[in-house]
């Protein structure tokens, strides 16, 4: 483990160590920036208000915390935003699953990233503390009310997609976001990556649904939305473009160029490849298994991952949709 340095930090040098600690954590990318307010919060506004948050009230609530991270951590000085990759060139397969099975997205294809990356910036903050005791910080993976795409395009991460997701230029949009704030004062100065997405229009073609328009996204149309947070009935306009998915949706990645394009030589082969964390459970279920599941069997076959987050009849309804989708399953079995 790299040492930090006693004292009051030079913050050039503190900045260095809290991204070595970072990669040390096997964390591909790490970045640092201020905790200025959101520059989007109009934007984030008048989505909202145009209810393209379907459902999720969530989104609405603490709009003052997620429009300035500082006032998640008074005195916050400086975050620090870390991405695990989590699907490989070798994962790139877009073809549909086996006939009687449903796909999940890739993220979920393994162990809950919410706390595979809470732990390891739990123990970064857990060094630093040690070092800065006067020092304060607050870790979050999808547990804060912050704006984590724009903070990681800010610290020099990616650029924010036209389908509104973080994208390298080398490694692609394969990434889960965390970070944590801190009270120290770090170096801000990371490089901006410039929009790569130039004139391509392949998320917003290919997007089943509609849902995408250049830099936003109307969740309450987004597959990944219907089929993990909607709570209620999909509505049948959605049943066919919905396809095999049973747990989310990649296709606005799967067009991406620049994931058919990772440069894997980039970290080297420990940090520039999908960590194996996500990479340990099924891709798809079998749709008679799901829709036979009760609430022991969902238990046991979504321990441990992110899929827990769709309820028992969320997968039931999910599968149902899947079946009729499937050509191999009669209208009586779906």
């Amino acid at each position: 483990m790299i040492a930090v340095p006693d004292g009051a930090p030079d913050n050039q040098t503190a900045t260095e160590r809290v991204i070595d600690l970072c990669l040390d954590q096997g964390f591909a990318l790490a970045g640092v920036c201020n905790a200025a307010p959101s520059a989007h919060a109009d934007a984030f506004l008048a989505w909202l208000a145009d209810g393209k948050h379907g459902s999720m009230q969530w989104l609405a609530n603490h709009n003052d915390l997620r429009t300035d991270p500082a006032r998640i951590l008074p005195g916050a000085r400086s975050i620090v935003m870390v991405a695990d990759l989590y699907a490989s060139r070798a994962d790139d397969n877009s073809d549909p699953c086996e006939a009687g099975r449903g796909r999940v997205a890739r993220y979920a294809r393994g162990d809950d990233y919410h706390k595979t990356m809470k732990k390891r910036l739990h123990a970064i903050c857990d060094t630093l503390r040690d070092r800065f005791p006067d020092a304060g910080f607050r870790a979050f993976v999808d547990t804060a009310p912050v704006p984590e795409r724009e903070l990681a395009a800010r610290a020099g991460l990616g650029w924010i997609g036209k389908h509104t997701l973080l994208i390298h230029p080398r490694l692609g949009s394969w990434m889960l976001l965390g970070g944590f704030l801190t009270t120290i004062e770090l170096t801000h100065n990371a490089t901006a990556i410039t929009d790569h997405c130039g004139s391509c229009t392949r998320c917003i073609d290919a997007c089943p649904t509609d849902a995408i328009t250049p830099y936003s996204v109307d969740a309450s149309r987004c597959i990944s939305y219907l089929t993990i947070e909607r709570r209620a009935d999909i509505a049948s306009e959605f049943h066919d473009k919905i396809g095999d998915w049973i747990f989310g949706c990649d296709i606005c990645q799967e067009v991406c160029p620049h994931n058919s394009q990772r440069d894997a030589s980039m970290l080297g082969e420990a940090g520039a490849d999908a960590n194996d964390l996500y990479q340990n459970r099924p891709s798809s279920f079998d749709l008679f298994e799901v829709l036979g599941w009760d609430a022991e069997d969902r238990a046991r076959a979504l321990k441990g991952t992110a899929m827990k987050r769709a309820t028992l009849e969320m997968w039931h309804r999910n599968a149902r949709i899947a079946a009729a989708n499937d050509p191999s399953v009669s209208a009586d079995q779906a």
